[in-house]
């Protein structure tokens, strides 16, 4: 076979003989074969008739490469149920390219590596260790961890470590709403933004919901300058450089604008914005010293059974 639309077709008719040939129980897992028949079709145009003479004698399998063989279940089980037809061809041939480069590079580096090269033994045991003591230590600290973080302490870590919370960039309390430059609400929004409180505020909710592409309301939450400047798509220094009178309004494709309620630019960040790290500091501190108390419990255990034995000690 010589011509690649020839192999396209033979795909084509395995496709509808299996789809007909497991009807019925099985038709829910072959709802996605035309789909992945699509997939196969591209495939072949960059693959050897060899591949659709495989497949016509094995209708299980849909792509071979290397000495593997990919099976219609284990793709099909990649795809999930539901997916749209184009979506699930698309999946299917970006995941038959995967597989088939893994398992070409697999075999090329089985070919050119030595004895030696071959042989991940010792890896595999390094990574088994690991992994067993990773999961027992996990599970150590999720049966013992004390999650429950007080205000108290909060403010204690805070002021015992104040040095280490000091602004890397402004942080702000802000209220962003992004909206296609034809609105004809543009006006109200901008006005609206730095509304609190009352009937101003429910307008501006109601305005967004009509018209906003993206909303956020920080108005009352401390943002890094650098999170927000993500929504202009720009880098801080610039989103800063447009504040005035402590609007920020950027036009590109739409319209993006905040109303900076508060800012802060340098100096000690405050404890409102610090907490959520402090809390994840606290705990990770929590964290370490159950492992060290583990090890130690462990070696001293071992040490009173006889299990553990420095030859030579006196």
């Amino acid at each position: 076979m010589t011509s690649r639309t020839h192999a396209i077709r033979a795909l084509s008719a395995l496709a509808g003989t299996t789809a007909k040939a497991f009807a019925g129980t099985r038709a829910k897992a072959f709802a996605k074969a035309p789909a992945i028949a699509m997939a196969l079709a591209a495939i072949l145009t960059l693959a050897s008739c060899d591949i659709a003479g495989n497949l016509v004698h094995d209708d299980n399998v849909v792509a071979r490469a290397a000495g593997e063989k990919l099976y219609r279940t284990t793709l099909e089980s990649y795809i999930p149920d539901g997916t749209a037809p184009a979506d699930s061809a698309r999946m299917a041939q970006q995941y038959i390219q995967s597989w088939a480069s893994e398992a070409i590079l697999l075999k090329k580096a089985q070919k050119e590596l030595g004895k030696e090269g071959r042989d991940v033994s010792r890896e595999m045991e390094d990574y088994r260790r690991s992994l067993l003591r990773y999961r027992y230590e996990q599970q150590y600290i999720n049966d013992r961890l004390d999650t429950l973080i007080t205000e108290a302490q909060i403010k204690d870590y805070y002021e015992a470590h104040s040095e280490t919370f000091t602004l890397a960039r402004p942080i702000m309390k802000v209220r962003f709403i992004s909206f296609f430059k034809d609105s004809p609400y543009r006006a109200e929004i901008i006005d609206l933004l730095p509304a609190t409180g009352g009937g101003g505020e429910r307008d501006l909710d109601s305005l967004a919901l009509l018209s906003a592409v993206r909303y956020i309301d920080n108005s009352d939450v401390w943002t890094d300058a650098a999170v927000l400047s993500r929504e202009f798509g720009t880098d801080w220094e610039t989103m800063i450089s447009q504040l005035r009178s402590n609007y920020i309004i950027m036009e590109g494709e739409d319209v993006r604008a905040a109303y900076v309620f508060q800012i802060i630019s340098k100096g000690k960040a405050p404890l409102e914005f610090c907490a959520p790290t402090i809390r994840d500091n606290i705990l990770s501190a929590r964290k370490r010293g159950l492992l060290e108390k583990l090890e130690q419990d462990l070696l001293t255990e071992a040490q009173d059974k006889k299990d553990f034995v420095i030859y030579g000690d006196e």
